[in-house]
């Protein structure tokens, strides 16, 4: 995708920060945006923002791990636009911090459920509604720098955001044949209101085993102040979807780290030599199977 004027943006977390940024770039570049987010007030701030700048934007209150409200937004971007989005930005996600140990089942719960049930959910939505459209379309989600290596302080936030970059990948090479792109966004740090997520939880996910409150949200916010702008980050968004390309990772200082991870990661694996004719046989084998079947488990094939 090159033009982004006209085409219908649905951008979750839209309210604010990644979000925000998103919706004014592409909303200045001629998209038609709609914003979900789950504060209302936020929406509403942020549609008075946009409109003042000319974008065509319209808000819904969601929370994306609310299926049915999803499915319910769904159609009514399509009773205000006529069609499904042909941009869809999966941006929504929340953070805590505290000790792995400490972990309650309501912090799995929630930072699970928003940052992969969230991203599901957008996806199961969207997705058949895209391919039944026809049209180029492109799909963003952001997950996180943190989703590449497991973090002792942000567990079960690291294990999401590192489910969200695999199902990225399956959907990259099952939508190709559809004409919809698909690209993974992994910031280090954008400036946002993320470190004020926790204020966003509901009651229904109990207690928590991490530190939480006016100190804490201080201290993350030092952290998140010095992050790349939103509309920064947007703009290598789109450059990303105009090179189709699957990691959108604009941050140099994280080269060496990433390249020392997955080095280790390698470095775990033996040299050929140690199995060769094992080697031999599980490749042979799933060669064989590639190339007929897998057509078993593809419908109509």
């Amino acid at each position: 995708m090159q033009d982004f004027a006209g085409q219908v943006a649905f951008i979750t977390g839209g309210a604010s920060g990644a979000g925000l940024g998103q919706a004014k770039v592409f909303g200045r570049a001629g998209c038609k945006v709609v914003i979900a987010d789950i504060r209302q007030a936020a929406i509403d701030k942020a549609l008075t923002e946009l409109r003042a700048e000319a974008i065509e934007v319209h808000g819904i209150e969601l929370d994306i791990t609310d299926r049915a409200a999803y499915a319910a937004a769904a159609d009514e971007v399509e009773r205000i636009h006529g069609q499904a989005p042909t941009l869809l930005f999966n941006t929504a996600g929340v953070n805590n911090f505290g000790p792995i140990e400490n972990t309650t089942y309501g912090d799995f719960d929630w930072l699970i459920g928003v940052n992969l049930g969230g991203v599901v959910n957008g996806m199961m939505t969207f997705v058949p509604r895209m391919i039944d459209s026809g049209k180029p379309c492109h799909v963003v989600t952001v997950a996180s720098l943190g989703g590449f290596t497991g973090s002792a302080l942000a567990g079960p936030y690291s294990a999401a955001k590192a489910a969200v970059v695999n199902l990225m990948e399956g959907y990259r090479q099952g939508l190709e044949k559809y004409g919809i792109g698909v690209s993974v966004v992994c910031p280090a740090n954008i400036k946002s209101n993320i470190a004020e997520a926790t204020l966003t939880r509901s009651a229904q996910y109990g207690e928590t085993g991490y530190v939480e409150g006016p100190e804490a949200i201080a201290s993350l916010n030092s952290i998140y102040q010095h992050g790349m702008e939103p509309e920064v980050l947007a703009a290598h968004v789109m450059q990303g979807i105009r090179d189709n390309a699957l990691y959108i990772i604009p941050y140099p200082e994280v080269k060496d780290m990433l390249a020392g991870h997955f080095a280790q990661i390698v470095d775990a694996i033996p040299p050929l030599d140690t199995d060769p004719e094992g080697a031999q046989k599980r490749t042979e084998a799933l060669m064989e199977w590639a190339r007929g079947g897998a057509k078993v488990f593809t419908p109509g094939a």
